[in-house]
């Protein structure tokens, strides 16, 4: 049995025991029973007190070893920042070369598009005068045909100049 086992045993006996007459706080124990359970509690007091030595001792052996891993881990960190600080100069200095890259990348890429858009516009315009100087010499050989279709009534119903007759009646156009 166990010292909180005991304690209950203690508590239920103080329960059960009755009151003096004119005083309810004052109870009758069997006071037999009541120093049983006191040696009870004297034989296993050892017991719990080794226990709680046994949990102290652990307790001061987890903390030291905590101190010293936070020690160990307080070192590192301090290295790592000194070896960070040095490297954030050479960041720095790679973030400016490649800030000015980037920069220099921007202003080329943009003379490129606009060499592009003018090149291409210049193609545009000479296809445009290409196709308007095409549709001026259809106009031209259409006019000429219309002419001589005009000027020459002799020409024959044939199947050869049928397309010549849509032409003077201006079914192709």
């Amino acid at each position: 049995m166990n010292i909180d086992e005991i304690l209950e045993e203690m508590d239920e006996l103080l329960d059960k025991s009755g009151s003096f007459p004119l005083m309810p706080h004052k109870k009758f124990v069997d006071g037999e029973r009541l120093r049983e359970l006191i040696n009870d509690i004297r034989l296993n007091l050892p017991h719990e007190l080794k226990e709680a030595k046994k949990i102290e001792f652990d307790c001061q052996r987890i903390l030291n070893e905590a101190k010293i891993n936070a020690e160990g881990t307080i070192r590192k960190a301090e290295e790592r920042a000194t070896i960070l600080v040095s490297k954030e100069t050479v960041i720095a200095e790679a973030n400016k070369k490649a800030m000015e890259i980037i920069s220099a990348a921007k202003d080329q890429a943009a003379a490129v598009q606009k060499a592009a858009a003018l090149s291409v516009a210049q193609m545009l315009n000479d296809a445009e005068a290409c196709h308007q100087k095409s549709l001026l010499d259809i106009k031209r050989t259409k006019e000429k045909i219309q002419h001589t279709l005009k000027t020459s009534p002799s020409l024959k119903e044939t199947p050869q100049n049928t397309a010549a007759k849509m032409l003077k009646d201006n079914k192709i156009k």
